[in-house]
C-alpha cells in the first residue's frame, strides 16, 4: 500500500507516516491519521483551502482552478483532489492547520472579553437569578465507629440527612471506609439535594483543601471554549479554547451531518470533538489549576443542535431531512462518565436545550445572557458565528430563527478567505484618494488572507470609495484591478510581494457576490422577523451582538453594506461569547438552568424557508446596502 509521510511547516521535527489505500484521497488519509488540514467544503474541491505541497514521490492529482500553472509546477496540490499512488512526502503548510490552536476566538483569554463576561453575569444575578445549586459541600466528623453502626449510617447522621431519603454513588461508597479513617473520621462530602432526596456523590479526606469544581463549555461549529470554575466561590480557575477538531470534516453543520451518515462517520466526528478537542481542553485546564479531573462534579454545555447530537454520539441525519426533526430538544439525566471526558464519572452533564433543527442550546444560553427576557423594550439578539441565529423579543415574547448565511464569514466561499488565525486581515481602511488599503493583521505579520471582520470592512470601504457599485460589480479602473481570462475582475488588497503567501490577496466579483448573499441572508431574516409582527427597524431599542465574528465587527461598516439595521449606533452593544456565559450561569445556578428551559419552551421558532415573502426579502437584500435605499439613509454615498 502507498505510504504517505506528512511533514509540517510549523514543526520541523514532527512527522506522521500513514498507509493509504491506492487512489485514496490525501484529505481522507490525513483525516484517518489525525493530520489537521482545513477543508471548509469537506473535500468537494470547491473552496481550494486544503493546499499542501508535494515534496517528493508521486500523487494522482487533478488540476484545479484554485492552483496556477506555476503553483502546480512547484508541487502545490489540493489534498481533496489528490489520490495516493505511491510513496510521497507531503508538506502541510502552517496555515492549513492553524485553526487547531491559533484561531482568534471571542473567549476569556482577552481582558476586554473577561470584563464583558463578568458584567453580563452580574446582570443575570441582578435580575433575580440566584447563583445557588443543589450541590452542597459538607465538612463532617463521623466520630469513632461503634458496634452495630456502619460508616454510611454515621455519615448520613453527621450530615443531618434522612436515611430513608438518601442514596450514595457506588464510587463514594467504595472510598468511604478508607477515606473516613485517613484523618480520624473527619471527611469532606459532596451531596446533591433536590426534590426531597439526597445523593451522596463523593467523599474525601477532610484535610484536603481542593475546591469542588465545574466546567462550562461552548461547543461551536468552528471553535470550542471552556472555563473551569470553583462551584462554591464562582471563581474562574482556568480557561481554554481551541479550534473544533471536526473542522477538517467541513466548515458547516450540513457537511458534518453528511459525514456522520457515512460508515463510521458518527464515531469519527464524536472522537474529533471529544477526544481531540474537549478532553484535552479539560485536561489542560485542570493541570494549569492544579485540580484533579475527579474534582469536576458538574458540566454545562451550550452548542447548536447538530453539535449537541455529535457530542453525545446521536445520529443527526434527520436534522437536514424534511420535516427537519432532531433526535432531542431537551435531555436530562446525563453523566460525564458516558462520554470519557476525564472528570468525575458521576458528574452531571447539563445540556442547554435546543429550539429547532438550526437554533440550538447556544442560542438559548445566549438568550439568557442577552437579558432580552428582562426588559419591556424590543431587542434583537444576533449571534454571528459560522451560522447566523437571531432572537427578537422582550419580556412578553421571544421569536428565533436561523439564516443561511453560509461559510463566507469564516472564509469559505471567498477565494482569499480564511478563519481568524495569524496572518488574517481583520480590519481594512482604504484611502479614497490614493486607493491604498491600510490593514490590520492578526499576529502583526504579513497578511495571508481575509477573515470575516476584515471582509466586512474591505467591501464596505470598496463601496464607500466607489470601487464597487451596489450590485458588487467592480467599476473602478486603476492599478489594483485585475481581469482574468473570463472577464472576471478582482481588486488587489495586498500585492504578491507583500503577502505571506507570495500570491496576491484579492477580492473577485464572485467573492463579493458570495459575501452579498451572506449579508443579505442576515438582514432579510431581521426584516422578516420584524415584519411578521408588523414592526419596522425603528421599533428596536437594542441590537445585541454576540459570537466570534461579532468581537471584531465594525458596526458602522456592517450597517453601510446593509448587513445590520440602520439605527442609532448607541443602540448596538456587544456581549462576547454569550453561549459560554449562559453555560456558566447554568453551571452556577439551578434557577438559571430553569430559566433557560423556560426560554426555550416559550420561544417561537420561525422557519424562514416556509415564509412566502422570504425570497422577496432576500433578493432585495442582495444589494449594497439594499434595493430600498430609504432603509439605510446613513449609507448613501456623497
Amino acid at each position: 500500500m502507498p505510504e504517505i509521510t506528512f511533514i509540517f511547516e510549523g514543526d520541523k521535527e514532527k512527522k506522521v507516516r500513514a498507509e493509504a489505500l491506492p487512489g485514496e484521497s490525501l484529505l481522507d488519509v490525513a483525516r484517518k491519521f489525525n493530520v489537521a488540514i482545513d477543508a471548509p467544503c469537506s473535500g468537494n474541491g470547491s473552496c481550494g483551502k486544503c493546499r499542501v505541497r508535494l515534496v517528493s514521490g508521486t500523487l494522482d492529482s487533478k488540476k484545479s482552478i484554485h492552483l496556477t500553472e506555476d503553483e502546480y509546477a512547484e508541487g502545490w496540490r489540493l489534498a481533496c483532489m489528490s489520490g495516493a499512488s505511491g510513496e510521497a512526502v507531503i508538506q502541510v503548510p502552517d496555515i492549513a492547520s492553524a485553526y487547531k490552536s491559533r484561531m482568534k476566538i471571542a473567549d476569556l483569554s482577552d481582558e476586554k472579553e473577561t470584563a464583558i463576561f463578568h458584567k453580563t453575569m452580574a446582570s443575570v444575578r441582578d435580575a433575580g437569578i440566584a447563583f445557588e445549586t443543589s450541590l452542597k459541600v459538607l465538612a463532617l466528623d463521623l466520630g469513632k465507629p461503634f458496634s452495630g453502626s456502619s460508616d454510611l449510617d454515621r455519615l448520613i447522621s453527621a450530615a443531618g440527612l434522612d436515611i430513608g431519603k438518601t442514596v450514595i454513588a457506588c464510587e463514594a461508597l467504595r472510598k468511604l471506609p478508607s477515606v473516613s479513617r485517613e484523618n480520624g473520621f473527619k471527611l469532606g462530602c459532596l451531596v446533591d439535594c433536590r426534590g426531597g432526596l439526597a445523593r451522596i456523590l463523593d467523599v474525601w479526606n477532610g484535610s484536603e483543601a481542593l475546591p469542588v469544581c465545574g466546567i462550562a463549555i461552548d461547543i461551536g461549529t468552528t471553535t470550542v471554549s471552556a472555563v473551569l470554575i470553583d462551584l462554591e466561590s464562582g471563581k474562574i480557575l482556568a480557561k481554554a479554547s481551541s479550534g473544533n477538531g471536526q473542522i477538517r470534516f467541513g466548515a458547516d453543520v450540513i457537511n458534518r451531518i453528511i459525514e456522520a451518515s457515512r460508515p463510521g462517520g458518527l464515531k469519527k466526528l464524536q472522537s474529533a470533538v471529544i477526544g481531540e478537542t474537549i478532553a484535552p481542553i479539560i485536561e489542560g485546564m485542570c493541570r494549569s489549576a492544579g485540580i484533579p479531573g475527579g474534582r469536576v462534579y458538574r458540566l454545562a454545555v451550550a452548542a447548536n443542535t447538530t453539535m449537541n447530537h455529535l457530542f453525545l454520539g446521536v445520529a443527526p441525519d434527520y436534522i437536514r431531512l424534511e420535516p427537519y426533526v432532531p433526535a432531542f430538544m431537551s435531555v436530562k439525566g446525563l453523566r460525564a462518565g458516558d462520554l470519557g471526558l476525564g472528570v468525575f464519572p458521576e458528574a452531571e452533564l447539563i445540556i442547554a436545550p435546543n429550539i429547532g433543527s438550526y437554533v440550538g442550546g447556544d442560542i438559548t444560553a445566549g438568550a439568557l445572557s442577552s437579558m432580552i427576557w428582562n426588559s419591556t423594550e424590543y431587542s434583537l439578539f444576533i449571534d454571528l458565528g459560522t451560522n447566523g441565529e437571531l432572537v427578537l423579543g422582550n419580556s412578553e415574547f421571544m421569536m428565533s430563527c436561523a439564516c443561511s448565511a453560509g461559510p463566507a464569514f469564516e472564509g469559505g466561499d471567498i477565494s482569499c478567505g480564511m478563519r481568524a488565525t495569524d496572518g488574517a486581515i481583520e480590519a481594512c481602511e482604504i484611502d479614497e484618494a490614493a486607493r491604498e488599503p491600510r490593514l490590520g493583521v492578526i499576529g502583526g505579520g504579513r497578511p495571508v488572507g481575509l477573515c470575516g471582520s476584515g471582509l466586512i470592512d474591505a467591501i464596505a470601504e470598496m463601496f464607500r470609495c466607489g470601487i464597487i457599485d451596489s450590485s458588487g460589480k467592480i467599476i473602478a479602473d486603476d492599478g489594483r484591478i485585475l481581469v482574468d481570462g473570463y472577464g472576471m475582475k478582482s481588486y488587489v488588497l495586498v500585492r504578491a510581494e507583500d503577502s505571506g503567501t507570495g500570491r496576491d490577496i484579492a477580492l473577485s466579483e464572485a467573492d463579493i457576490d458570495n459575501f452579498i448573499r451572506a449579508k443579505g441572508a442576515i438582514f432579510s431574516a431581521v426584516r422578516l422577523m420584524l415584519s411578521s409582527l408588523g414592526f419596522g427597524v425603528d421599533a428596536l431599542s437594542r441590537v445585541i451582538i454576540a459570537g466570534g465574528i461579532g468581537s471584531g465587527i465594525n458596526i458602522e461598516n456592517a450597517v453601510r453594506i446593509g448587513m445590520l439595521p440602520d439605527i442609532p449606533r448607541e443602540h448596538y452593544s456587544y456581549i462576547g461569547n454569550s453561549s459560554l456565559t449562559g453555560a456558566c450561569c447554568m453551571l452556577l445556578s439551578d434557577r438559571a438552568r430553569e430559566k433557560v428551559e423556560e426560554l426555550a419552551s416559550g420561544m417561537t421558532y420561525l422557519e424562514l424557508s416556509s415564509e412566502p415573502s422570504y425570497m422577496e426579502e432576500f433578493v432585495a437584500s442582495c444589494f449594497i446596502p439594499h434595493t430600498d435605499s430609504s432603509l439605510f439613509p446613513s449609507s448613501a454615498r456623497p
